[in-house]
């Protein structure tokens, strides 16, 4: 057997240690080292295994080293356990980003990275990132489940379409939506062996446009058992996973129940008798009073922002912005805010920042959809298209979402739209001056005609 090669020397420290309780722990999908301080073990660098027992007794080690804070790269998912066990044990767990940490070159190996973890967090060089608490991790966790399954369902809508196609059945292309009353009545019927096209067409709906002469066309086909075949395994498929939805609403909405109000006192309303039936994936329980109970203000008022929106900022951020001490700060996290690289006087680039977020794909998403909107947003959004262009604008628009969603968090406040309308006022007086200011230089005098409202 080759001898285990023996643990690098300890870095050495160049700067005043800050933190001296720190410790840095490289995790892989199989082993994890981690290195402390040397002074507070005779082996400062370990190696332990990815099992449960494991990081038990890696917590172990590291409380008898009197080490109090821990810092860790984000790998994948492979931190979670650990990161879960230390935060139970009480240690302050430093998630970093691994984009952070800069590596020298030529220190390159799992012992390296947890000795450069280690000195970095104890000079106090490393940043932690944010993570919201434990209940809304849960509360991400079936969200990020449910989409996951939304794309699974839809990608058995495609087939379903497919098999449309080789069978030269117009019918996705004179209806919106396959899977609605209309389409899968048909489909239904279809399966079961019907295949007058006269018969078909009388299964549609009266809210369908399109005639049912037109539908009647569309079904005329060529039908071919491996087509069928396909079809129907694609309409189960579809079916199941839309089971597996409706599942996952309910554990969504008992985790909602459990979330404390925003305001003491003050409980979720009760659904009103007749309710709105939900649209596109809405979950099919009253989202929006579980969401205004738990930010404590109707997020579902600001222009754009809809409650599919609202329940992607409550899992991944939470009703608790604290850790953003300001509204840019907030902004600068979902990097929808420049990221200004300037040397010597020069502008190097002002590019916003590439990041993963889904609540900043929310509000962008938002932003777009208040494109044609009469409200003060989406006058913003066109100024903005017109003199930045239509993805600038989009990140500019999700920018002063941003803001006015981190000021009714923090607040309270409920949305005013006339805030915005003096803004718009000021905008108008402002634009005024300048072409009089143009006229009055060119030997021209403007004269108003009517009053802009």
């Amino acid at each position: 057997m080759r001898p285990k090669r023996a643990a690098r020397k300890p870095v050495r420290q160049r700067r005043a240690t800050v933190r001296p309780d720190a410790a840095g722990i490289d995790i892989g999908a199989r082993r994890i080292h981690v290195a402390v301080a040397a002074e507070r073990d005779s082996q400062p660098v370990r190696e332990f295994q990815t099992f449960t027992q494991d990081l038990y007794a890696l917590a172990d080690w590291l409380q008898a080293c009197g080490v109090r804070t821990v810092a860790m790269e984000s790998t994948s998912v492979f931190w979670i356990p650990l990161f879960q066990i230390l935060e139970t044990r009480g240690f302050e767990v430093c998630l970093v980003n691994a984009r952070h940490v800069k590596h020298v070159p030529g220190r390159k190996t799992d012992i390296a990275d947890c000795q450069w973890l280690q000195y970095l967090h104890a000079v106090g060089l490393l940043t932690a990132s944010f993570r919201p608490a434990q209940t809304i991790c849960g509360l991400r966790s079936l969200l990020r489940h449910r989409e996951s399954l939304i794309q699974a369902a839809a990608a058995h809508v495609q087939r379903m379409q497919k098999a449309l196609d080789q069978m030269n059945l117009q019918l996705h292309h004179v209806i919106s939506d396959i899977t609605g009353l209309t389409g899968l009545a048909i489909i239904d019927a279809n399966l079961a062996g019907e295949r007058d096209a006269t018969t078909l067409a009388g299964l549609r709906n009266w809210r369908v446009h399109a005639s049912e002469e037109t539908i009647r066309k569309a079904l005329v086909g060529d039908y071919r058992p491996e087509h069928v075949f396909t079809l129907r395994q694609s309409l189960s498929a579809y079916r199941y996973y839309q089971q597996l939805v409706a599942d996952c609403d309910v554990e969504i909405e008992r985790h909602l129940a459990a979330l404390p109000a925003a305001k003491p006192g003050v409980v979720a309303p009760s659904a009103p008798t007749a309710r709105r039936k939900p649209r596109g994936n809405e979950p099919d329980f009253d989202l929006r009073a579980h969401l205004h109970r738990i930010f404590g203000v109707d997020l579902t008022t600001v222009p754009g922002i809809n409650v599919l929106t609202a329940h992607t900022l409550l899992a991944e951020v939470g009703p608790d912005l604290s850790r953003f001490p300001t509204p840019e700060a907030f902004a600068s996290w979902l990097g929808l805010c420049p990221d200004n690289r300037i040397s010597g006087g020069k502008i190097l680039s002002v590019k916003t920042r590439r990041v993963k977020n889904r609540a900043a794909l929310a509000l962008r998403m938002s932003a777009q959809a208040v494109q044609g909107s009469r409200a003060a947003l989406g006058g913003y959004y066109r100024r903005m298209r017109a003199k930045l262009g239509g993805p600038k604008a989009i990140t500019a628009t999700a920018h002063k979402l941003a803001r006015v969603v981190y000021h009714l968090i923090e607040t309270g406040q409920s949305y005013d739209e006339s805030v915005f309308l003096r803004y718009e006022a000021s905008h108008r007086d402002r634009v005024q001056k300048r072409l009089h200011a143009q006229a009055a230089a060119l030997g021209f005098k403007l004269v108003p005609t009517s009053v802009v409202p």
